[in-house]
């Protein structure tokens, strides 16, 4: 479309010089002169004029200066222009065309609409190139003849090698592998009186959300199942812009200063000259590093705990790990931290499970958050906060500002203030997932930062990461990082920019866009805590960080006697891959401090005496408020104590009772479970009863220790058929092993008998995840093993060796 010629004023009018001095944009008149504008330029001219005028000097200067009004700042000035012209790019902009569009919406800025806007859905489309050519072959290249050389001009060739030569960008240097998907946060009743955050202030409240969850040390190509921390980011798409919570899964951490951030990853990442191992902390320079810091040890016990190897995304807890402020309307700050609890619970896998695990499936994690979306079994989370002020945060036997420490849930109990919902999987995982930017710093009126020196570095060094990772500063402008709130400020240019920013005045103050945008003031704008400093500017730590022991006492010691036994056996495994046997003890001196029985474990699998303690750093701590925490045990977390989403393995063949089979996998769905019928292959099998039961996986490409429950079936010659296959007998052991639970219906006896599966327990008890069945009593036998397969697993069979490891062939 061409714009239509804008028509002269009539020749000799007065206005005829103002007007041509209105198409100029080099220079202009002195004075404008008075009267209507004849035309759009001169009237562009005369509006912009008396928008500037309006502003005849910065008002706000004076309130700039001195401590009050520090405390109070005022909203910008602004001033409405006589017309939309006067803030206009251009005057073309009314030209509406299919690609450019028409007139910007005023205070609209569209890059932050919904996802809605950059989707794309190909079905009955023909295929193109990037600038919408259509591709009549995509077969071949471009040859002299058909056994000619490829020729330089195929430009649809060099555009589609050319972008798969680019599709991968450098991933994150910690956090690498993750996944991610959208919901919503839920707020319970508002908390007003602690903070003004939007999305806390009022009950009922919905605020969308996308989050990734990821492991730390791995490359983006490594397993989901490694000992390592989770990553748990949550973006909250706030009315009042983005909020990124980005915690773990551990609410402490390995470093108390951002400062040795650096030198910890650099140890936990695999080893230089060699690049192993991957994925692992299990080596030298690790244990050299954290050995070296005591501070370190209370992460090394949630590290080599049975949290660091989680069963599911979905089945972890979150936390925001530092101390942060709410500030509520009237300014008043209380501390506070954050806490994601799993409405399934805290649940976690052993060790030798999930070394399997990652050999069968190193995308066990990602594939069990995917398909539990798709499933429509939404995961769930209760946002808690602990919230103290702080005159109570100064009585403390420790320090809130250090990253390695707790403040026990019996010292200031979790109040629940919402729910966390993940409803909907991504469109595109590079698009959403890979691409999604995190960042401490992104926080919104209500939250704030405290003095926590390892919050502090982490503020800047994640904007510094998205730069480098996604090509420049616009990284805020994808779609998935796109807030929902209004966008406008003067920030311009740069690789990648999306929006098109009409008008020329892209400062602050300035008169020429109307004062606009001007800053909101105290009462809409974010305000940093007015905190007091008046010390010396040094580098140093409190005292009270120097208790590197205390909290790591506390932990051990709250854990059950199964989740100790696991704790050591971690550190032996990982302790015994160092090379260097000084590492070693220097780690288990260190362990000395924290406990003696649990260095003595460690160090009598080493096959080395227990060093003396290593010098404390603080000699007499102050006495603990808290000695033993059960919430800090997984037991303490059960959760709702339903089997949504567990996974159970029906064992079948040709003449299995498929009648059971088949009212046990109804059960389970009804209670929102999966059973899966697993035979010696996929396909069909005829049961006892003549009819055809379809397995979708075989014992071979989907083993025991995937599944958490395991049915073995009654009929003959179906348990005949699977006697006799090799895979059976292991995968009734991996499932013993791992604590899960066994139901052997009728004949199945037979199975559990040569699998040298015990019934009871080493302490002579019956065992509660051994069950058998018998057609006559079926329905109390299901309800038998729902009820055991709630219980995740029966940790009480690791007391002592296994049966069917010492019983003789």
């Amino acid at each position: 479309m061409s714009p239509s010629r804008t028509p002269p004023p009539d020749s000799g009018s007065a206005a005829t010089s103002a007007a041509a001095a209105a198409r100029n944009t080099d220079s202009g008149a002195a004075h404008l002169p008075g009267g209507p504008p004849p035309d759009p330029p001169s009237q562009k001219a005369a509006h912009a004029q008396a928008l500037a005028a309006a502003m005849p000097f910065n008002a706000n200067k004076p309130l700039e200066h001195g401590h009050d009004n520090a405390l109070r700042p005022q909203a910008g000035q602004a001033v409405q222009p006589l017309s939309s012209a006067a803030t206009a790019s251009t005057l073309s902009e009314e030209i509406n065309s299919q690609k450019a569009g028409g007139m910007a919406m005023p205070g609209l800025n569209a890059t932050i609409e919904s996802l809605d806007r950059v989707r794309v859905d190909s079905g009955g489309q023909r295929l193109t190139t990037n600038q919408g050519v259509p591709i009549a072959d995509n077969q071949n290249s471009l040859k002299a003849g058909l056994r000619g050389p490829a020729l330089l001009e195929d430009f649809i060739l060099r555009e589609k090698i050319t972008h798969f030569d680019h599709e991968r960008i450098p991933e994150r240097i910690v956090h690498a592998r993750g996944s991610g998907a959208h919901g919503y946060f839920e707020c319970y009743e508002g908390i007003p009186q602690f903070t003004k955050a939007a999305p806390l202030r009022e009950g009922g409240k919905i605020t969308p959300v996308f989050v990734r969850f990821s492991t730390v040390a791995g490359e983006r190509g490594s397993k989901d199942t490694a000992r390592d921390v989770r990553g748990f980011a949550v973006k909250f798409y706030t009315d009042e812009g983005n909020w990124d919570l980005v915690g773990n899964n551990m609410p402490v951490f390995f470093i108390q200063d951002a400062m040795k951030f650096p030198d910890l990853v650099h140890a936990v990442k695999p080893e230089p000259h060699h690049q192993m191992p991957q994925a692992a902390s299990a080596h030298d320079t690790f244990w050299d590093f954290v050995s070296l810091m005591p501070e370190s040890t209370h992460m090394l016990m949630w590290q080599m705990s049975d949290r660091a190897i989680p069963r599911s995304y979905r089945m972890m807890q979150g936390f925001g790990v530092h101390t942060f402020r709410l500030v509520n309307e009237a300014g008043d700050s209380v501390f506070c931290k954050f806490h994601w609890s799993p409405v399934l619970g805290t649940h976690s896998l052993v060790w030798d499970e999930a070394v399997k695990i990652s050999g069968a499936d190193p995308d066990f994690h990602r594939r069990d958050l995917w398909e539990a979306i798709e499933a429509g079994e939404f995961p769930e989370w209760e946002l808690g906060l602990q919230i103290f002020t702080e005159e109570e945060a100064e009585a403390f036997s420790f320090d809130v500002l250090d990253a390695t420490k707790i403040v026990p849930e019996e010292l200031v109990p979790l109040t629940p203030v919402g729910r966390l919902v993940l409803d909907r999987n991504p469109d595109n995982f590079f698009a959403e997932t890979e691409q999604v930017a995190f960042c401490a710093a992104h926080v919104v009126p209500g939250i704030d930062f405290t003095n926590d020196p390892l919050l502090a570095g982490r503020i800047h060094s994640y904007v510094d990461t998205q730069i480098t990772r996604l090509g420049g500063p616009n990284f805020h402008e994808l779609p998935i990082n796109a807030p929902m709130a209004p966008v406008h400020n003067n920030q311009r240019d740069g690789m990648h920019r999306q929006a098109i920013h009409r008008g020329r005045a892209a400062y602050e103050p300035n008169s020429l866009g109307g004062g606009c945008p001007f800053q909101a003031g105290a009462s809409a704008g974010f305000m940093t805590f007015p905190q007091r400093v008046e010390q010396d500017k040094v580098r140093g730590k409190p005292e009270k960080f120097a208790d590197h022991y205390t909290q790591a006492t506390l932990f051990f010691e709250s854990q059950t006697p199964t989740e100790q036994a696991h704790i050591a056996a971690a550190f032996r495994f990982e302790l015994s891959k160092c090379t260097v046997p000084a590492v070693r003890e220097r780690m288990v001196a260190s362990l000395v401090n924290a406990s003696p029985l649990l260095a003595q474990q460690v160090a009598d699998g080493l096959g080395i005496p227990v060093p003396p303690a290593l010098p404390r750093a603080l000699a007499q701590p102050a006495k603990p408020e808290v000695m033993h925490s059960h919430a800090l045990s997984l037991t303490a977390r059960p959760g709702d104590g339903s089997v949504r989403t567990r996974k159970v393995a029906l064992l079948v063949a040709d003449g299995v009772q498929g009648e059971q089979i088949a009212a046990i996998q109804a059960a389970l769905l009804a209670e929102g479970a999966v059973g899966r019928l697993v035979g010696p292959r996929i396909g069909p099998f005829r049961t006892a009863e003549g009819e055809t039961m379809e397995a979708d996986a075989s014992m071979e490409n989907e083993p025991g220790f995937l599944f958490d429950a395991l049915v073995l079936p009654d009929g003959a010659e179906g348990v005949e058929l699977l006697s006799a296959d090799a895979h059976t007998e292991q995968f009734i052991k991996d499932q013993y092993q791992h604590g899960k639970t066994i139901l052997a219906l009728g004949a199945s006896a037979r199975l559990l008998a040569e699998a040298r599966i015990p019934e009871t327990l080493p302490s002579g008890d019956a065992d509660p995840g051994v069950l058998r069945g018998v057609a006559e009593n079926f329905e109390s036998t299901i309800e038998a093993f729902v009820a055991a397969l709630a219980r995740h697993r029966h940790p009480a069979r690791e007391i002592g060796a296994l049966v069917a490891d010492a019983a003789p062939a």
